[in-house]
Protein backbone atom coordinates (compact mmCIF):
# COMPACT_ATOMS: atom_id res chain seq x y z
CA UNK A 1 0.00 0.00 0.00
CA UNK A 2 1.48 3.11 -0.86
CA UNK A 3 1.10 6.92 0.59
CA UNK A 4 -0.26 9.05 -1.79
CA UNK A 5 1.20 12.13 -0.24
CA UNK A 6 4.99 10.65 0.00
CA UNK A 7 7.31 12.32 -2.21
CA UNK A 8 8.94 9.90 -4.19
CA UNK A 9 12.71 9.28 -4.68
CA UNK A 10 13.96 11.27 -7.35
CA UNK A 11 16.69 14.53 -7.58
CA UNK A 12 15.76 18.19 -8.36
CA UNK A 13 18.18 21.63 -8.66
CA UNK A 14 18.54 22.28 -4.19
CA UNK A 15 16.58 24.98 -2.80
CA UNK A 16 18.41 27.84 -0.31
CA UNK A 17 16.07 26.78 2.38
CA UNK A 18 17.58 23.11 2.65
CA UNK A 19 21.85 24.70 3.11
CA UNK A 20 21.91 23.72 6.65
CA UNK A 21 20.77 20.13 5.42
CA UNK A 22 23.39 19.82 2.69
CA UNK A 23 26.00 21.38 5.33
CA UNK A 24 25.03 18.92 7.60
CA UNK A 25 25.62 16.31 5.40
CA UNK A 26 28.91 17.13 4.12
CA UNK A 27 30.15 17.34 7.64
CA UNK A 28 28.71 14.11 8.83
CA UNK A 29 30.24 12.41 5.38
CA UNK A 30 33.96 13.41 6.18
CA UNK A 31 34.42 10.66 9.60
CA UNK A 32 33.68 8.21 6.14
CA UNK A 33 34.94 9.67 3.58
CA UNK A 34 38.78 10.38 5.20
CA UNK A 35 41.21 9.92 7.22
CA UNK A 36 40.37 10.51 10.97
CA UNK A 37 43.53 13.37 10.87
CA UNK A 38 42.17 14.85 7.90
CA UNK A 39 38.38 14.78 8.83
CA UNK A 40 38.90 16.40 12.54
CA UNK A 41 41.24 19.33 10.78
CA UNK A 42 38.03 19.67 8.18
CA UNK A 43 35.54 20.17 11.44
CA UNK A 44 37.79 22.16 13.39
CA UNK A 45 38.55 24.27 10.27
CA UNK A 46 34.84 25.09 9.88
CA UNK A 47 31.70 25.74 11.29
CA UNK A 48 28.04 24.60 10.34
CA UNK A 49 27.31 28.52 10.12
CA UNK A 50 29.52 29.23 7.68
CA UNK A 51 29.04 26.04 5.30
CA UNK A 52 25.27 26.95 5.33
CA UNK A 53 26.14 30.33 4.44
CA UNK A 54 28.67 29.14 1.60
CA UNK A 55 25.46 26.68 0.55
CA UNK A 56 23.24 29.19 0.38
CA UNK A 57 25.41 31.37 -1.68
CA UNK A 58 26.21 28.11 -3.99
CA UNK A 59 22.30 27.53 -4.57
CA UNK A 60 20.98 31.13 -4.53
CA UNK A 61 23.63 32.95 -6.76
CA UNK A 62 26.07 30.64 -8.01
CA UNK A 63 28.95 32.52 -9.96
CA UNK A 64 28.41 31.26 -13.21
CA UNK A 65 25.17 29.68 -14.68
CA UNK A 66 26.68 26.16 -15.58
CA UNK A 67 27.30 25.48 -11.03
CA UNK A 68 24.52 24.01 -9.94
CA UNK A 69 23.71 21.92 -6.72
CA UNK A 70 21.52 19.29 -7.04
CA UNK A 71 19.59 17.09 -4.37
CA UNK A 72 18.32 13.76 -3.93
CA UNK A 73 15.32 13.41 -2.40
CA UNK A 74 14.24 9.93 -0.51
CA UNK A 75 11.74 9.50 2.30
CA UNK A 76 10.69 12.93 1.45
CA UNK A 77 13.34 14.63 2.71
CA UNK A 78 17.13 15.82 1.50
CA UNK A 79 19.95 12.60 1.78
CA UNK A 80 22.31 13.74 -0.81
CA UNK A 81 23.08 15.99 -3.08
CA UNK A 82 26.20 16.87 -5.69
CA UNK A 83 27.65 19.98 -6.66
CA UNK A 84 28.83 20.60 -10.61
CA UNK A 85 29.96 22.93 -12.89
CA UNK A 86 32.43 23.91 -15.24
CA UNK A 87 36.07 22.33 -14.81
CA UNK A 88 39.39 24.55 -14.39
CA UNK A 89 41.72 21.84 -14.96
CA UNK A 90 44.26 23.07 -18.08
CA UNK A 91 44.20 20.00 -19.76
CA UNK A 92 43.95 20.71 -23.33
CA UNK A 93 43.58 16.79 -23.95
CA UNK A 94 40.14 17.06 -22.18
CA UNK A 95 38.94 20.04 -23.55
CA UNK A 96 36.21 21.93 -21.25
CA UNK A 97 34.94 19.40 -19.64
CA UNK A 98 32.12 19.54 -16.43
CA UNK A 99 33.11 18.85 -13.27
CA UNK A 100 31.77 16.83 -10.60
CA UNK A 101 33.07 19.05 -7.38
CA UNK A 102 30.94 17.13 -4.66
CA UNK A 103 28.55 14.36 -4.60
CA UNK A 104 27.65 12.65 -1.43
CA UNK A 105 24.75 10.70 -0.05
CA UNK A 106 23.93 10.72 4.03
CA UNK A 107 25.38 7.43 5.23
CA UNK A 108 22.25 6.25 6.31
CA UNK A 109 20.60 6.51 2.99
CA UNK A 110 23.67 5.03 1.07
CA UNK A 111 22.53 1.75 -1.21
CA UNK A 112 19.34 2.74 -1.85
CA UNK A 113 19.39 3.85 -5.02
CA UNK A 114 20.22 7.48 -4.30
CA UNK A 115 23.57 7.84 -5.72
CA UNK A 116 22.86 6.54 -9.29
CA UNK A 117 19.58 8.71 -9.57
CA UNK A 118 21.69 11.72 -8.27
CA UNK A 119 24.76 10.65 -10.92
CA UNK A 120 22.41 10.41 -13.91
CA UNK A 121 20.70 13.71 -12.69
CA UNK A 122 24.41 14.92 -12.63
CA UNK A 123 25.52 13.79 -16.12
CA UNK A 124 22.01 14.99 -17.28
CA UNK A 125 22.02 18.77 -16.31
CA UNK A 126 25.96 18.35 -17.28
CA UNK A 127 25.04 17.71 -20.80
CA UNK A 128 22.05 19.93 -21.02
CA UNK A 129 24.58 22.95 -20.17
CA UNK A 130 26.51 22.07 -23.47
CA UNK A 131 29.49 19.84 -21.68
CA UNK A 132 30.37 16.42 -23.17
CA UNK A 133 32.94 15.23 -20.54
CA UNK A 134 32.76 15.22 -17.05
CA UNK A 135 35.48 14.95 -14.71
CA UNK A 136 35.51 13.83 -10.92
CA UNK A 137 38.59 13.95 -8.29
CA UNK A 138 38.30 11.23 -5.64
CA UNK A 139 40.37 9.70 -2.81
CA UNK A 140 42.94 6.90 -4.39
CA UNK A 141 42.04 4.70 -1.78
CA UNK A 142 38.28 4.79 -2.07
CA UNK A 143 37.21 1.45 -3.66
CA UNK A 144 33.70 1.59 -3.17
CA UNK A 145 32.79 5.02 -4.96
CA UNK A 146 35.78 3.77 -8.19
CA UNK A 147 34.18 0.74 -8.62
CA UNK A 148 30.35 2.23 -8.60
CA UNK A 149 31.93 4.99 -11.10
CA UNK A 150 33.31 2.17 -12.73
CA UNK A 151 30.15 0.26 -13.18
CA UNK A 152 28.52 3.98 -14.40
CA UNK A 153 31.07 3.93 -17.32
CA UNK A 154 33.82 6.33 -15.69
CA UNK A 155 37.32 5.33 -15.54
CA UNK A 156 40.51 6.72 -13.93
CA UNK A 157 42.27 8.90 -16.80
CA UNK A 158 46.11 9.24 -15.29
CA UNK A 159 46.15 12.60 -13.98
CA UNK A 160 46.54 12.56 -9.63
CA UNK A 161 47.17 14.94 -7.20
CA UNK A 162 47.70 15.37 -3.61
CA UNK A 163 45.91 17.94 -1.66
CA UNK A 164 45.98 18.44 2.10
CA UNK A 165 46.22 20.99 5.11
CA UNK A 166 47.69 24.01 4.70
CA UNK A 167 50.33 23.00 7.61
CA UNK A 168 51.19 19.66 5.68
CA UNK A 169 49.78 18.04 8.28
CA UNK A 170 47.26 15.72 6.58
CA UNK A 171 47.52 14.98 2.93
CA UNK A 172 45.00 12.74 0.63
CA UNK A 173 46.24 11.27 -2.75
CA UNK A 174 43.22 11.66 -5.30
CA UNK A 175 42.88 10.50 -8.89
CA UNK A 176 40.73 11.83 -11.59
CA UNK A 177 37.61 10.05 -13.20
CA UNK A 178 36.30 10.96 -16.65
CA UNK A 179 33.55 10.18 -18.36
CA UNK A 180 31.78 10.90 -21.84
CA UNK A 181 28.17 12.62 -21.90
CA UNK A 182 27.15 11.93 -25.41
Amino acid sequence: MTDASRTPDSCRLALPTEAERLAAIQRRSWHQQFPPDVAEHLMASVDLASMTQSWTTAIARPPLATMRVLVAIGDGRVVGFAAVGPSAADDAALGAPGLVAALIIAPPAQRKGHGSRLLNAVADTLRADGFTRATWWVRSTDDPLRSFLASAGWAADGAHQSVGTADEAARVRMIRMHTALA
